[in-house]
């Protein structure tokens, strides 16, 4: 939670405002940041309907409430800085088979359980966009590279907690763990180039696509 909240600080930052200008002018994909939306708006719709606890519901808000501010920005706040031109990945590409997916593959054939389970999958494969632009434009400003990093540490968090959660409760959710899995396969690559390059004050530069 804390890296998810750390990579929305880089992006919205008022204190960071010239940065944030940067950010969006280098590579950030607004259909990836509408994709996480769609991921926290179906995933915490349980807000209605089940009760945990006061941090559990402050900080599902929280979630949402970053994920609108976010998208807001980057088309509407930023939109003149925004790079449209090369955020261009097909989303149909994505919903199409995590929609079908969901139906296929969930623990209740109810209409929380699928969204649910709708919210999981698609998260899985939201970062895809955003990894099409740079492999698209060829490189990234460091700023990018370090909200991708916050990002992805997010995710390989959440495995972590799976794995401590298994081996203290013997507790195991398959589409969870596999969707996370998966998740984090399609950072591998960029982590590389984040140690290798980016913590050693290189540019992030990737080969441009033929």
């Amino acid at each position: 939670m804390c890296a998810h909240m750390c990579r929305v600080y880089v992006c919205t930052n008022k204190d960071l405002e010239d940065r944030t200008l940067r950010l969006w002018d280098s590579g950030i994909s607004g259909k990836s940041q509408i994709l996480f939306a769609l991921v926290f708006t179906t995933r915490y719709l349980d807000l209605f309907t089940n009760f945990i606890s006061i941090y559990n519901t402050v900080m599902k808000v929280v979630f949402l409430l970053c994920a609108y501010v976010t998208v807001y920005m980057i088309y509407g706040k930023f939109r003149k800085t925004f790079d449209s031109e090369n955020d261009t990945f097909r989303l149909e590409f994505l919903l199409v088979p995590v929609i079908g997916l969901s139906f296929l593959e969930n623990y209740s054939f109810t209409p929380l359980e699928i969204l649910w389970t709708f919210s999981i999958y698609l998260e899985s494969v939201a970062i895809l966009p955003q990894l099409f632009m740079i492999s698209k434009t060829g490189e990234a400003e460091t700023i990018t590279t370090h909200y991708l990093f916050f990002l992805g540490l997010y995710r390989a968090l959440y495995l972590a907690n799976w794995i401590r959660r298994y081996q203290t409760e013997n507790f195991y959710d398959q589409i969870a763990v596999v969707s996370g899995v998966v998740q984090t396969i399609f950072y591998c690559d960029f982590f590389y180039l984040y140690v290798t390059k980016v913590l050693k004050g290189k540019k992030l530069s990737l080969p441009m696509p033929i």
